[in-house]
């Protein structure tokens, strides 16, 4: 078991990079959870906040944190909205043409980024799990339920 850092010091990273002062309900909790290394379902609405539940702890622990999500859009605009704050983010998908993701390929084995969203289809491609395994991968969040089955059936076979 992870030991979360003092509650306390998540609060300038939360200022710094997201730009709020205080937690919305439940993040605080989930947020715990997830530095704990404790598996969660986390269900808010729409705008409730889920994406801070995974992205703060990214930033407050070492090593890789991959999204899931078949929003292409929605990856680019987390991705960009992370970059423009200063936190080292990338996306792989079939948006990019094979010149843009050998570069991110590269930072990815060289520790360069804190996290990585990933459509599902992704996790499908010959040696990408292999690559997982070697990145350092502390947390894996799936930003859409839809995704979950086709995760656990690529996992488990």
């Amino acid at each position: 078991m992870r030991c979360p850092p003092d509650e306390n010091s998540w609060l300038a990273p939360l200022k710094r990079y997201f730009g709020f002062t205080s937690f919305r309900p439940l993040q605080r909790e989930i947020i715990r959870e997830a530095l704990a290394g404790h598996d969660a379902l986390v269900l808010l609405p729409t705008g409730g906040g889920k994406s801070l539940c995974f992205q703060l702890p990214a930033l407050l622990q070492p090593g890789l944190t991959v999204v899931v999500s078949p929003l292409i859009s929605l990856m680019k605009d987390q991705v960009d909205a992370l970059q423009a704050s200063g936190v080292a983010a990338t996306f792989l998908n079939s948006s990019l043409a094979a010149g843009e993701s050998r570069p991110r390929m590269r930072g990815l084995h060289q520790g360069e980024y804190r996290l990585l969203y990933v459509a599902p289809e992704r996790l499908m491609l010959s040696g990408f799990l292999e690559d997982l395994q070697r990145w350092k991968v502390n947390l894996i969040a799936v930003d859409e339920a839809h995704c979950i089955s086709g995760l656990v059936s690529r996992i488990c076979g």
